[in-house]
């Protein structure tokens, strides 16, 4: 089966938003085994989404829009998908009957541009929103098949788990089933070498590596007949994965290091503060992102100047003076100074320039000191200068490498 995905929506081509839904629903379908040939957004403009629809079914069986199912006049969606398709709009009375329930529950009243959104052509099978008061739909005609979804993104995300993955099912020849690798330290073109004879030989599972600002992920996918099978023939492979770059690897499952981080100290009952300087409180909002985290992480004091690191954390005035606030004397008197005060099992601090004023010459923009205390043991990470004098990018790295060096810590590998 091939498909396009279409988002509908002026706002994505003004650049107002980013368009996050064409990726997640590529990823999705890729995964059930139906190829993507087009992308394609189109403004809220009738004429031009129907000749889009018409081009699209010329060499696709599939269509999988979002966007433009909303109450306003320039929603116009559903009735251009109707009309390409030979339909007329209905009222959908349970689709009316759950929008009036989700509006009010809210202490809201229900206007009556609202009961558009409950119109759907006469042959779809109605897509219910457990999140919003949009329904989707798939309306089918000649072996053709458009599927329409809202457009908000955590809209998308959970119709499609309860409602397309369901109907496609008849559609798909096996079952895919896949794992995301995730790597820190390793760049993607030397992760790709250390795994080339996999990839170079791969026929099924199918190996592919991804890059993301500091990290690098390895999606290794399977189609089989079954379910088991499948997930058989990956797990098979991430272990032939994990014996040439397992060094590398924080998580099987896709998890973000934070999260395998935070769930590592609530499994063993590790108190966890931090001081931060570079990152700002960033690495507190990070960890404390995980559900249950409040029963180890104590606290996180942000000392941005000198004398907050002082005054908070105990840092000796001379240190300051002979080695600069950014240095590893410093880092290691705030870890420590953190360890003193909360009696935290494991305590980490940073300091560093982010850029993209700032730095030396012995320390660039870029540099930071990671300290680390776990156990009475005492370590500072020198993390030296990235490839750019980006801010974000050098706290991205910062916060990425305060959680690599606590897992370090925590596995006895640091």
């Amino acid at each position: 089966m091939k498909s396009t995905v279409l988002t509908v929506g002026t706002e994505i081509l003004f650049g107002s938003i980013v368009n996050t839904n064409a990726a997640y629903l590529s990823q999705q379908l890729q995964l059930l085994g139906i190829d993507v040939m087009y992308h394609h957004t189109v403004g809220d403009n009738d004429r031009r989404l129907r000749d889009v629809i018409d081009l699209c079914f010329r060499d696709c069986d599939l269509i999988v829009t979002t966007g433009g199912l909303g109450p306003t006049e320039d929603d116009l969606t559903k009735e251009t998908v109707a009309a390409a398709l030979g339909d007329t709009l209905v009222l959908h009375q349970p689709s009316l009957d759950a929008m009036r329930a989700r509006i009010e529950m809210n202490g809201r009243k229900m206007t009556p541009n609202n009961v558009k959104q409950a119109y759907l052509p006469s042959r779809a099978t109605p897509f219910p929103n457990a999140c919003g008061t949009a329904p989707g739909f798939a309306l089918e005609r000649d072996g053709k098949i458009i599927m329409c979804f809202p457009g908000p993104p955590h809209e998308l995300k959970d119709m499609w788990e309860r409602q397309a993955l369901p109907y496609l099912a008849k559609y798909v020849d096996g079952v895919i089933y896949h794992r995301m690798v995730r790597t820190f330290g390793i760049g993607e073109s030397a992760l790709e070498t250390k795994l080339l004879d996999l990839i170079d030989g791969q026929t099924d599972p199918t190996l592919a590596t991804y890059a993301k600002p500091g990290i690098a992920d390895v999606r290794v996918a399977s189609k089989r007949k079954t379910l088991e099978e499948a997930k058989a023939a990956v797990e098979d492979m991430i272990g032939k994965v994990m014996d040439r770059v397992g060094d590398y690897v924080y998580s099987t499952d896709g998890e973000e290091i934070y999260d395998v981080l935070a769930k590592r100290l609530i499994r063993d009952g590790i108190t966890l503060s931090v001081a931060e300087s570079m990152t700002g409180g960033l690495f507190a909002g990070k960890i404390t992102s995980t559900s249950g985290v409040s029963a180890v992480f104590d606290r996180g004091i942000v000392t941005y100047t000198n004398r907050a690191k002082i005054d908070e954390l105990g840092v000796s005035e001379g240190t300051l003076e002979t080695h600069d606030a950014v240095s590893p004397e410093v880092a290691k008197e705030m870890v420590e100074g953190l360890a003193k005060k909360t009696g935290s099992d494991l305590c980490l601090s940073v300091t560093g320039y982010a850029g993209p004023g700032g730095g030396t010459e012995e320390c660039p923009v870029g540099t930071a000191f990671i300290g680390c205390s776990y156990k009475g043991r005492t370590i500072v990470h020198h993390l030296l200068p990235g490839p750019n004098d980006n801010r974000e990018l050098n706290r991205n790295r910062a916060l990425l490498t305060m959680a690599s060096v606590a897992l370090g810590m925590l596995d006895g590998k640091r």
